[in-house]
C-alpha cells in the first residue's frame, strides 16, 4: 500500500491552498474520494474502479424483460414497468443496489414510499429474475407485482451498507454518497482534513474486530447464528463462514479479512493469488503454529479451489467462495 506524504512536508504556500480547499469540501461535514486524493491518490484511484465503490448506482440496464405468472416485467435504463395485459404501472427506477458483476436490485419510489423491485438483473444469465427473498410473496395487485414495500429502518440499513454519509432520517436525502466510500470505512474526515487528525485506525483491528467490522455488511458470526438463514443461503456471508472454520484464530491477523482483500482494489478472483495466503499459515516456514502442521499433500497451488470451493446460491445464477475454510469431501453435505 502506498504510504501518503505528510502534510508538514508541503510548502507553506501548497497548505494553504489545500486548507482552503478542505473548507469549501468539508462544510457540508462531507469528504467525497476527490477530497482524499491529493494524499491518497494511489487509494483513491483504485477503489474508485472496485465494486464497494460501485455499491449503489443510478441504473444504466439495457431493455430487458421477464415474465413471472400474469405479470410482465419490462426494464429500459431506469423506466420500469409492470403489466398483468389490462393496466401498467410505470415508475422510475432512481437506484440500483450493486455494481452488476453479481447482481442488480432497483429501488422505486410510490406515493412516497420506497419499495425494493421484485426483479433483479444477474449477469449470469444476462437477464431479469426473481430477486433473492421474494420467492414466497405472491401478489395480488400491480403495486405488489412490482416491488416490496421497504421500512424506514431497513432503508437506512440499507443505503448504511451502500453508500456514505447517509442520514438516519434521510438516508436518501442531500447528504448521500452513492457506494463505499473512504468516510463509510475510516469515519468522519472534515476533522482529518482540517487538522490532518489521525482517523479510525483500522490497521490496528485484531482479527476478530475487523471480521465484525467487516460484518456489519457482509454479516457477523453472531448475525447469521442467532437470525439465519441456514444452509446454503448463508453461503455469501463471509465473516460468518470464516469464523466456522478449524483454522480460524480470532487473535491471528494472518486469518483477518484484510490478509487476503485489499479494500480498496478490485476483488482479485484468480486462485493463483492466495497460495502465499495459504502458505503463510500452512507451510514448514510459519513454525510454532498448529496450522504449520497441516500441510496439503495433494498440491501445492490453486489451493482456494478445493478448500474454498465455489458454491451454486439458489436464485442467485452466481456461484461464492465458501469462506469456510476446509477439506472438502465428495459429495458431503453442505456445513453450517
Amino acid at each position: 500500500m502506498t504510504r501518503s506524504i505528510p502534510l508538514r512536508t508541503f510548502p507553506v504556500l501548497l497548505r494553504l491552498a489545500l486548507a482552503l480547499c478542505t473548507l469549501s469540501a468539508t462544510a457540508a461535514t462531507a469528504a467525497t474520494p476527490s477530497d482524499c486524493a491529493p494524499c491518497h491518490p494511489a487509494q483513491t484511484a483504485a477503489h474508485a474502479q472496485s465494486g464497494m465503490a460501485r455499491a449503489l448506482l443510478s441504473p444504466r440496464t439495457p431493455s430487458l424483460r421477464k415474465q413471472l405468472g400474469p405479470w410482465s416485467y419490462e426494464i429500459t435504463g431506469s423506466a420500469y414497468s409492470v403489466t398483468d395485459g389490462k393496466e401498467t404501472l410505470r415508475l422510475n427506477l432512481p437506484w440500483a443496489f450493486g455494481e452488476g458483476s453479481t447482481g442488480q436490485t432497483f429501488l422505486f419510489q410510490r406515493e412516497s414510499r420506497w419499495y425494493e423491485s421484485r426483479v433483479s438483473y444477474f449477469p449470469g444469465i444476462h437477464a431479469l429474475d426473481l430477486t433473492l427473498g421474494m420467492e414466497d410473496i405472491k401478489p395480488t395487485t400491480l403495486t405488489e407485482a412490482a416491488g416490496r414495500l421497504i421500512s424506514p429502518a431497513e432503508l437506512t440499513l440499507c443505503f448504511g451498507c451502500h453508500a456514505t454519509l447517509h442520514s438516519k432520517t434521510d438516508p436518501t436525502g442531500p447528504n448521500l454518497i452513492p457506494g463505499v466510500q473512504c468516510e463509510r470505512c475510516h469515519g468522519d474526515a472534515a476533522q482529518h482534513l482540517a487538522t490532518q487528525s489521525p482517523l479510525r485506525p483500522l490497521g490496528k483491528m485484531t482479527t476478530e474486530e475487523m471480521s465484525d467490522f467487516c460484518g456489519q455488511c457482509h454479516r457477523t458470526w453472531s448475525d447469521i447464528s442467532l437470525n439465519g438463514p441456514r444452509g446454503i443461503r448463508n453461503v455469501r456471508f463471509q465473516p460468518y463462514r470464516i469464523a466456522t472454520a478449524r483454522c480460524y484464530d480470532p487473535t491471528d491477523a494472518r486469518i483477518r479479512c484484510t490478509a487476503c482483500h485489499e479494500p480498496h482494489h478490485t476483488r482479485e478472483t484468480s486462485p493463483q493469488a492466495y497460495d502465499a495466503k495459504c502458505a503463510a499459515c500452512h507451510a514448514r516456514t510459519a513454525l510454532g503454529t498448529t496450522a504449520s502442521r497441516h500441510i496439503c499433500k495433494i498440491g501445492t497451488k490453486n489451493c482456494v479451489t478445493c478448500h474454498m470451493p465455489n458454491l451454486e446460491l439458489p436464485g442467485a445464477h452466481k456461484k461464492f467462495s465458501d469462506h469456510r475454510i476446509r477439506i472438502v469431501r465428495a459429495n458431503a453435505t453442505y456445513p453450517d
